[in-house]
Parts: C-alpha cells; structure tokens; sequence
C-alpha cells in the first residue's frame, strides 16, 4: 500500500449499538447447530426439520412445564383407575383363576397355568404382604370375599394401569411429537372404559399392556440414542432395559411374542440399513449385531427362564397341577415316589401308566358303564391310589391250572408273553370284546372293561400279548422283558387284535372326568405305549434285589417340559364360550364381556367406542394414504424427499407395523379368544391415531391445535362417562341401559 492510498475508515454504528469488527461480517461464526449438506441429507433421512439435532437422553426434549403436567395427567389417571376399587366386593371373570393362583404360590401346591408366571407373582407379592394365607379359594364369579386382601390385589394390575399412561406420553414425545399430541394420547388411554375396567381387577392384561408399552418406549429411546452416537453408555442403557422389559412382557403372557416380533423386525431393519451404510465398517456392524443379538435375545430369554426358576422354588408342594405333568417332574413336587423292585413276573402287584397323554395310571373302580356291556368301568386316573394296583398271572387256557408263582421258580414276562392282569381291589380281570365304547363309539374301538368274580378263572377275552417296543439304554434286560420304569410296552388283545388305547378324551360325570380308554384296532403307536412304574415285591425275590426309581430332572428339563405343557393346554382351550369373540369383530367394537352382574349391576368390558373407532379409523387412514403415496412414487413423484413426509412415514410406520404384529397373529388362532386380546393391539392403535392428529395439524398454529386436541379430549370423557356404570358396577335403570346400547350386540345387563 503506497503513501498516497487513502484507507477508507469502517462506518460508525448508530448511536446505543456496539461496534462490530468488519470480519464480523464477512465471517460470521458458525452456529453450533449448524449442519453441512450431508448432515442435513442425514437429519432429513432420519426425519429431523433442517438444522435440528436430537441432543437430549433418548430423544426426550421435556420441559418442566410438561414435567408438571404429566403430573396432573398421573393424579388423573389413579383417581380414574383406583376410584373405589374395593367395589365389588366378590370375585369378578377371571379373578376365579387368577386369585386362585396366588392363593395356590402362598400354599406352594403346584399348578398349571397357559400363561408364564410374573404379573402372577406380583399379584401374589401383593396379597402376601398384605397376610393372605392362602385359604379363601376364588372358587366362582360372584363369591363374597372373606379373609383376602382383594383390594392390595387388584391394586397391582391398577397401578400397572395408571403407569400406562406417562408411558405412552413420553413415548410419543420421543417419536417427535408435540406435547400437544402425546397430551391428547394420554388422556385417550386415561378414559379407555376397556382398559380402565380390565385394570381394576385381579387380571393379567394390565401388566401386559404396560411392559407393552414401556418395551416400545425403552427401544425408542434406544433408536434415537443410535441415531446420535453408538456404544456410549447411555445407548447401552437403553439397550440393555430394552431387553430386561422384554423379557417382562413375555413373561406376563405368550402374546409378549408379539412385542418380541415387533422390535425385532425394526431391529434387522435397523441392522439392515447399516449393512448399505459404507461408512460402517463390517467390524463395526458385527458390533452393532452382536450387541443386538445379547440384549435383545439372549437377556429375555435368561429373564423369562429366572421367573420360571422362581416359579419352581415356591411351588415346591404336590397339587393340582401334578396330573400334567411327567411323572419324573413329579418327583419334585415333596410326594416323591419311594424306589421300586425292578424285575416284574407272574405274581407282581404293578402299577400301569400311560406314557403319551399323562392321563395317569390304569384304574379302576366299583362303578358300571351305564351303556354297553354295563361292566365295572376302567379309567385312566391321575393320582396315586389303591385303584391302580394290579397283579400280573399266566393268561387263561382251557384246562390249564394258573401257575403258582409263590411257590414255583420266577417267570419273568417276556415279548410276546401271555398275561390276565387282574385289578386286585375289586378282583376282576382286565377284559375287551366286541361292544362299542360309551364314548368313542366307532367301528374300530372296542369297550375295555373290568369282568369276572372272585374264584373265576376268566375267558379269552382277559388275555392279552405283551409287545415290548423299546428298553432303557442303560438296562440291556428292559429290552427283552418288562423292567419297572424302563420298559415301554404295548398290551395286545388276544381274541380282537386291538390295542389297549387312551386318548384325551374325557368320560362324563358318571365316569367322574377321568380319561377314557379303548382297545383300538387302528391305535396310534404314541397312545398305545405304557409303561409299570411300581412293582411290589414278588414272593420270590430277595429283599435286596434291584430296585430304580425316576431320575431327577434338573431345571432345564422341568422348563422345558412345562412349556410344552402349556403350549399343549392353550392350544386346547378350542371349546366356545358365552363371551368370545372373533379377532375381525374387535376393531368394530362389536361386543365385550359380562364380568360380573347382581342387583341391576353389572360390569362389562366395553371399550369406550369413541376412542375405539377414531383408532380404527386411524389405521385405515394410514393404510391408505401409505399405497397412495406409493402410488404416486411408481408415477416418479418424489413425496419421500420431503422431510415431513419422512418424519412421519417412519413414525406412523413404526406404530403400524407394532399394530399389526399384535393384532394379525390372533387370526391364526383356533382357540377361544376374547375382546381383552385385542388390547395391545389397541395400544398402538391410539398412539396411532395421535400421531395421524399430529400430522393432520402440523401446519396448524398452537393455539389451534390444542383447541382441537380439547375438543376431542372432551368427547373421549364425555363417551367415558357415558359407560361407566359398566366400568364400575354402579347401579342404572332399564332405560340407562338401552340408552347405552348403541350397538344391538352389547349384550348388557339390568
């Protein structure tokens, strides 16, 4: 710069402003939450607004006025739930099972039940903290409580209920939604009559509903976490609570399968998209894998085996439950059978058990058929009793003296033996002919019966062929003669050539419900297998002769063997029942559950068909809109650039696909089902339906909004109200009860 050149001065600023540095204008500095072209491609794939970036612990930006309300929303939410829960006073549906249940853990005595133990165990915490000794039995509907804290009972599933709420709030404030939005959601589910009347009783569904939910929220929280930054602590956090809750729902009830489904299709579309992502190193997406793999898998899985594990230690005592269960399971539950002689032979006292169906053992009783032959009936029972014993001797030829096992040298029975087993209590012999069975009366089943009298030696029709089908690996002798416990048999008879046969098929009350049994010509190999479990001490034999006894499970088995139990009885329940319902019917709201009736009182489970409907009518909505901008993406429009369209294509897809997992399935079902299945279902169906409102108002200003979002709150009270003498068993008249029929198949009560 020469001498001469003039340097031209910056220009004052106004009078009260501070001076700004000429590179201050050139060069302004950048902002922190600046993006570059490819952040912003980024955050616009993700859903994110230009500029915007999800900072906060899993994508929750909660402000503390919204703290203060979500407040207000819980105090509301427990006076709805826990508003006289004491009434009524006696047992309401399903509270006669599970009740039932936590007066059997406080006893220890073993139980069945289809559905995996945890919102069971909680409800028993409750009543045991509470002193329940476990004898007021839930025996019926309608059943005066006497002696049992139902209120700490049914306070477990409300509370569960009342969590539901925040829940979903802070669910879809995580998904991106306005406050706006996750307020109308949580007042949605607040006043839902079904889920606020399943949640004020000793039920499983509540509990469901809430791992449900708080699975979906931890695994959001956990997406929004990857989004930001992988394998931090916080995104381990969320991970790993993802996988405890799974392992929670699942352990409420099998539906928490579909939860399961759920975050595992978004899971491998997560893992997907990372794959086409080459900034990820294959080191690095084994990690993200891996790291899915065990919290997601493996954690549920170990969670769902410790409530089993629990499960076992209490009901450690012999009960109802037994008869389903493997006689080696059997052994322990503190009944345990004492060690048996090994060797069976002409003269034994024996006790006989069906191997496939766990009917239990060959008995019989002094009760007569009162159809067929009228002859002295045989059952398969599935207790211990004198009624099983029977006592093996030569098979019946004419002029041949029965062989005097006492005295002469021991014959043991071999494949192809002849044998009369004949029932020492009542002195008859077991005994098949020609006569049709009082139940399963087919061409190719033939009656089994108890016939004789004491002294007479019996005809053909009591003699029967052993055919030894297989041995105990580690007793080469089981395999060529029957060996108690080791030896699997089949009974032939003589004269017809059937097979003695039991199925699950149960006798009427003349033949007090215990299991049939046939000779079946056409028998199925599986259910024509038997086996002796004990054997008395044949006169021959020394006292110290070998004797065997069931191997002890460990715990892997026992699992096992009781989900299999479980599968087996859930995939039974097919019989129809006053109240059940169809999974097409359940969108539509076209019919509940009489709960409990007396005294032109009733309590029903109906939805509150506002909120119901609107859902339905969100998931549709969705639907179509989803193929019509499909649609137009074949016709080369370009919807999916937009940001918003993005945002919430992902957020109603996700919700979508969580309804669909939950609901589709129950079409494969052939069991009963009831309206109370469709809840999860629901679940995601309202969050569904809020975040359609969230859409459909997003261009709307605030105030607008919430004046909307009150409008409709105020129908879903109004409907609320409308129901909830139904929610709470509160008297009403006749015309009350037309009033609310605004659907010919409510079938209510006055």
């Amino acid at each position: 710069m020469t001498a001469n050149a003039r340097v031209r001065r910056p220009a004052t600023p106004p009078p009260g402003l501070p001076h700004v540095a000429p590179s201050s204008h050139k060069y302004p500095p950048r902002r922190q939450d600046h993006l570059s072209a490819d952040e912003r491609r980024e955050a616009a794939s993700k859903g994110y607004g230009p500029g915007q970036r999800s900072h906060s612990l899993g994508g929750l930006n909660i402000t503390s006025g919204e703290w203060k309300l979500l407040a207000v929303i819980l105090l509301i939410a427990t006076g709805v739930r826990m508003f006289r829960l004491s009434k009524p006073d006696s047992v309401v549906f399903d509270e006669v099972h599970f009740g039932k249940f936590a007066a059997r853990y406080i006893k220890t005595r073993y139980f069945v039940d289809v559905h995996p133990p945890l919102a069971k165990l909680l409800i028993t915490a409750a009543a045991f903290i509470s002193g329940f000794n476990g004898d007021f039995n839930f025996e019926e509907i309608g059943k005066v409580f006497e002696n049992a804290p139902y209120v700490a009972m049914r306070m477990v599933p409300a509370t569960f209920g009342v969590a539901t709420v925040p829940i979903a709030y802070l669910t879809l404030r995580a998904l991106d939604c306005r406050a706006t939005t996750a307020l109308l959601a949580s007042i949605f589910l607040t006043f839902e009559n079904g889920l606020v009347t399943q949640s004020r009783h000793i039920l499983l569904d509540s509990p469901l509903v809430f791992f449900t939910a708080l699975t979906v929220f931890l695994f959001v929280g956990f997406s929004n976490e990857d989004k930001k930054e992988p394998f931090t602590k916080q995104w381990w956090t969320w991970l790993i609570l993802t996988g405890l809750s799974l392992g929670a729902v699942v352990s409420c009830k099998w539906v928490g399968l579909f939860t399961i489904a759920t975050v595992g299709v978004c899971t491998i579309l997560q893992l997907w998209l990372l794959l086409g992502d080459l900034r990820v190193s294959p080191r690095m997406w084994a990690r993200h894998f891996f790291a899915r793999a065990l919290c997601l898998i493996l954690i549920p899985i170990l969670f769902y085996m410790t409530m089993f594990q629990l499960h076992f230690l209490i009901l450690g005592s012999s009960g109802e439950g037994d008869a389903f269960m493997s006689s080696e399971f059997r052994q322990t539950l503190g009944r345990g059978m004492e060690d048996t002689y090994a060797d069976v032979a002409l003269g034994s006292d024996i006790t006989i058990r069906h191997l496939n169906t766990q009917g239990g053992y060959l008995h019989s009783h002094a009760h007569n058929y009162p159809g067929g032959s009228a002859q002295q009936q045989i059952t398969l029972y599935p207790h211990r009793d004198d009624n099983n014993l029977w006592r093996v001797i030569n098979a019946t030829v004419d002029g041949y003296d029965q062989y005097d096992y006492e005295h002469k040298p021991i014959v043991y029975i071999d494949h192809g033996s002849r044998i009369k087993l004949r029932h020492i209590v009542t002195d008859k012999a077991l005994h098949s002919h020609e006569v049709r069975p009082p139940v399963s009366d087919v061409d190719f089943q033939n009656e089994v019966s108890a016939y004789g009298l004491t002294g007479f030696v019996g005809d053909i029709n009591d003699d029967w062929v052993v055919e030894i089908e297989k041995g105990d690996r580690s007793d080469k002798e089981s395999s060529k003669r029957l060996r108690t416990l080791r030896t699997h048999f089949k009974l032939r008879h003589l004269n017809t050539g059937c097979y003695l046969f039991s199925h699950k098929v149960k006798l009427p009350e003349w033949g007090f419900d215990q299991q049939e049994v046939t000779c079946n010509k056409n028998a199925v190999k599986a259910n024509s297998l038997w086996y002796i479990e004990t054997a008395a001490k044949h006169p021959q034999l020394s006292t110290d002769a070998p004797r065997v006894n069931y191997k002890i499970p460990g715990f892997l088995s026992k699992f096992w063997e009781l989900q299999r139990v479980m599968w087996t009885t859930n995939a039974g329940l097919t019989d129809r029942h006053m109240y059940d319902s169809r999974p097409l019917t359940w969108p539509r709201l076209r019919r509940g559950i009489n709960f409990w009736v007396k005294d032109h009182r009733q309590i029903y489970l109906i939805g509150n068909p506002f909120v119901w409907w609107s859902s339905t009518a969100s998931i549709i909505t969705y639907m179509i809109v989803r193929g019509f901008l499909l649609l137009r993406a074949k016709r080369g429009y370009r919807d999916f650039d937009n940001t918003k369209v993005v945002k919430y294509d992902s957020l109603c897809g996700f919700l979508f696909v969580g309804y669909c997992m939950h609901y589709f399935p129950f079409f494969l079902m052939g069991r009963q089902l009831f309206l109370h299945h469709y809840f999860p279902a629901l679940y995601f169906a309202i969050l569904l339906n809020c975040a359609v409102f969230d859409l459909a108002t997003s261009t709307l200003r605030p105030k607008i909004r919430l004046q909307i979002a009150a409008v409709l709150m105020m129908i879903a009270v109004i409907t609320y109200s409308k129901f909830s003498s139904l929610t709470y068993g509160d008297p009403w008249t006749k015309n009350k009860c037309m009033n609310a029929q605004w659907v010919k198949t409510w079938d209510f009560a006055w």
